[in-house]
């Protein structure tokens, strides 16, 4: 972007929002977007003229889409949750990709794939799935000490080795 664009002609603009080309953006820093379905939309930019029966999202969004794919679990799980709301919600997520964090698990779900946070109090059918889920430590095995975790946890991330190491991950093979 340089100073003196606007005697040129801005590019195209893709909208944050929708992704569909076309967009503008205002002095002011505001979006406005040619697609019907956009919480951007502005009238004037529109090529084609408003339909007499048209309502707001009755026309699919153009250019990129949002949380849409064919995510399939390889190892699928079904979580039933009540919401805040007390509304019941049944997730199919992938067991491999589900992690335990302090009272929450994070499961990636289909079919987008997308990564969300389930409180462990509100899910309906727990034991099923704290026992799909795969174990860094064998039942009756006792956990790793804080120094065991220290060096677990800084060979994983800097994708390094020691003799220490592997002596630990000889006793934690999953972890």
């Amino acid at each position: 972007m340089g100073f003196l664009d606007f005697l040129k002609g801005k590019k195209k603009l893709r909208c944050p929002n929708c992704g569909c080309e076309g967009a503008k953006q205002s002095k002011d820093g505001t979006i406005r977007c040619p697609n019907r379905s956009c919480p951007y939309f502005d009238l004037s930019l529109a090529s084609t003229p408003t339909p007499a029966n048209w309502t707001p999202g009755s026309q699919p969004a153009s250019g990129l889409r949002r949380w849409r794919g064919s995510f399939v679990p390889s190892q699928p799980i079904t979580i039933r949750y009540r919401n805040f709301q007390n509304q019941e919600r049944v997730f199919t997520g992938d067991a491999g990709a589900t992690v335990r964090k302090k009272n929450h698990l994070v499961a990636t779900v289909a079919p987008t794939g997308a990564k969300i946070t389930l409180s462990r109090d509100r899910i309906q059918n727990l034991g099923e799935v704290e026992n799909a889920l795969p174990r860094k430590v064998e039942s009756g095995q006792p956990w790793p000490s804080p120094r065991e975790c220290q060096v677990l946890g800084y060979h994983k991330k800097h994708g390094t080795t020691s003799s220490l190491y592997q002596k630990i991950r000889a006793k934690y093979p999953n972890w």
